[in-house]
């Protein structure tokens, strides 16, 4: 018998996201809020649906997730990588679907640290001839 829920863990940036599928009809709910309160725009709802739609199970699971630190666009690409990785281990089938759209592979992209003598990581400080 397979079990009841499925786990994945997401990482994007410094967020981190501990996700669970369990059989339902499609609700979503991150931090114990709906995705609406959790994230406002549009856009990062697509995002974070994206696993979902693409292998045609968002009628099928309900989204339990925690997230934690970082802003809510490194959340939102914590919580898609999490939920891929979860329906992976529900069926393994849907690896290749979800490998070739792009959504198994964790986005190496952090912010770059400040160099001492600059300003930033690349900015440096006002040249100075005289």
């Amino acid at each position: 018998m397979a079990p009841s829920q499925h786990y994945g863990t997401g990482r994007r940036k410094t967020s981190t996201a501990r996700v669970f599928l369990r059989p339902g009809s499609g609700a979503i709910v991150v931090n114990e809020r709906p995705i609406e309160a959790s994230f406002p725009a549009e856009s990062l709802r697509l995002v974070i649906r994206q696993p979902l739609v693409i292998t045609e199970t968002i009628d099928r699971f309900d989204v339990l997730a925690s997230t934690a630190g970082g802003g809510v666009s490194g959340q939102a690409g914590a919580l898609r990588l999490g939920i891929a990785r979860a329906l992976v281990s529900f069926n393994e089938d849907l690896r290749l679907p979800l490998r070739k759209a792009g959504l198994l592979t964790r986005d190496p992209r952090a912010k770059e640290r400040k160099k001492y003598g600059m300003a930033g990581a690349r900015k440096r400080f006002q040249f100075s001839k005289r």
